[in-house]
């Protein structure tokens, strides 16, 4: 234990040193407009500290080993929990996170997003007494550790079984390129935007999973033989059947859900509805109305300097109504009291027993200020003559109750209330087929193969909306359909030659 100690403090020196450094590369060479894109930056700051080695070793202390691991049952993607713990607490961390990365290709993420107190520490049988072990931040312990003092190498496989190309490079792309790339696949990635990670990159706020977390975790499929190619476009600057003239043995789609669901409210001006008849004004063409997932993304890419603060219309000091009661509620609830504004509502037209958002993510919203406004919902939108938000009519219906009409004044509205997958790759490729709300349609043998041949899908984009480590789940089965289609085509080859 000794040693451990003597190993944390020299580990904790070099951190502070690096701290330092970095602070100074943020002074003399970070732009002005990035370093002050808000005045406000606490969301840059990690709302979770990581431990200590000592805190991490006595907390993997507390756990039983149990015969029958109730916390691998509760996990996804059953991570083998009690057998890297063990290891962690004897302080073998590279066993261990060479035993978290043979089930997961994000360990770092899900110790940080993934919803452990439904998972395997709501499953954890020291949680029926007393507090469960904290499994959440031990992985995110060891995953930091490694990567920051680089423990371990991929064994990287000779890319002999085939190519794949992957369509997307979010939680499902990252895990079917990690995992086929593992089984001996040539994997390559086609990202449309500048930066990997889709939702981790852009939906999940900077304090909730830095944004270095999530390079480091691709740097690591990279170094695996994974090939990226980032602002590629498939539907428009390539298509499906590009990919297989290019050689590609088969194809896997994992877009997500990139058009976000609106409503459509009355909107008032002047004692007139100006939302019906000629000309009618729409929830879209109001600049101060924000789906919850473009807000999020421009909050992000002002906070790194891409964006000027200006092209965000959400003013400090503005009041805003952030509609649904999901995780990404809470994400757009925070980020805009964390961006300077004095007050955030959350509206849900349900109770708080049936709300979608974590209870941690709804607790920590709390704290911060968010209030929430249950079995309510706007009915009107009053706007100024520039079409500005001034007020909203919230109506709210309690059970058994007499409903309770209230203007409220009110600056920006957020939805938050889902979104449907893009048509892009369906328009482009011929027997591709979607159903009524735009999910690709796929089978179980070969698992999440889509109705064209060779071409596969996971994760939202066939309506299996959950959380990461869901998707992950989900996109470890499609790995291996698509490993078992390959070694079946090239098997019949053989055959008929």
């Amino acid at each position: 234990m000794h040693l451990f100690l003597i190993f944390q403090e020299i580990f904790n020196i070099q951190y502070s040193l690096f701290n330092f450094h970095y602070s100074l590369f943020n002074i003399f060479f970070v732009p002005s407009h990035s370093k002050n894109s808000f005045r406000n930056m606490r969301f840059k700051e990690e709302i979770n500290e990581s431990y200590t080695m000592a805190e991490a070793i006595k907390e993997a202390q507390r756990c039983l080993h149990c015969k029958v691991p109730q916390c691998k049952k509760g996990c996804p993607i059953s991570n083998d929990i009690p057998d890297w713990i063990h290891e962690l607490k004897k302080g073998n961390l590279g066993n261990a996170i060479s035993i978290i990365r043979a089930k997961s290709n994000l360990p770092a993420v899900c110790g940080r997003v993934c919803a452990h107190e439904k998972q395997c520490e709501g499953n954890c049988v020291l949680g029926k007494k007393g507090e469960p072990v904290n499994i959440g931040k031990l992985e995110r312990f060891v995953a930091d550790f490694d990567s920051d003092n680089e423990l371990t190498h991929e064994d990287i496989a000779e890319k002999t079984r085939g190519k794949i190309a992957v369509i997307g490079a979010g939680p499902s792309g990252i895990t079917v390129a990690g995992d086929l790339s593992r089984m001996g696949f040539a994997v390559e990635i086609f990202e449309m935007e500048a930066q990997c990670g889709g939702v981790l990159r852009y939906g999940i706020p900077e304090y909730r999973l830095p944004k270095e977390v999530v390079a480091r975790e691709i740097r690591y499929i990279e170094k695996m033989g994974v090939v990226i190619h980032r602002n590629t476009h498939v539907g428009e600057n390539i298509t499906v059947e590009s990919l297989f003239a290019q050689g590609f043995d088969a194809i896997f789609i994992g877009t997500g859900l990139s058009k976000p669901k609106s409503l459509e409210i009355p909107i008032w001006q002047n004692g007139r509805c100006i939302s019906e008849g000629e000309g009618a004004v729409k929830c879209s063409d109001l600049k101060r109305i924000r789906l919850a997932t473009h807000f999020l993304r421009r909050v992000e890419l002002i906070s790194e300097g891409f964006m000027n603060r200006d092209e965000l219309p959400v003013d400090e000091g503005a009041k805003v109504f952030v509609i649904g009661c999901g995780n990404t509620a809470m994400d757009a609830s925070r980020s805009a009291l964390r961006i300077g504004c004095s007050a955030v509502d959350v509206i849900y037209n349900k109770g708080i027993d049936t709300m979608s958002a974590l209870r941690a993510e709804y607790d920590d919203a709390v704290k911060e200020g968010v209030q929430f406004r249950w079995w309510s919902s706007i009915s009107e939108i009053h706007v100024d003559d520039n079409l500005d938000i001034t007020e909203i009519v919230l109506e709210t219906q309690e059970p058994d109750k007499e409903p309770v009409r209230q203007v409220l004044p009110a600056n920006n509205i957020i939805f938050a209330i889902g979104a449907i997958p893009a048509t892009r790759i369906v328009r482009s490729t011929s027997g591709l087929e979607n159903d009524d709300h735009n999910f690709l349609i796929t089978r179980d043998v070969p698992y999440g193969m889509t109705t064209k041949k060779g071409v596969f899908a996971g994760g939202d984009v066939v309506g299996r909306q959950a959380t990461v480590v869901h998707a992950m789940q989900d996109a470890k089965q499609v790995a291996l359909g698509i490993a078992q289609y390959v070694d079946a085509v090239k098997l019949l080859k053989i055959i008929n030659e």
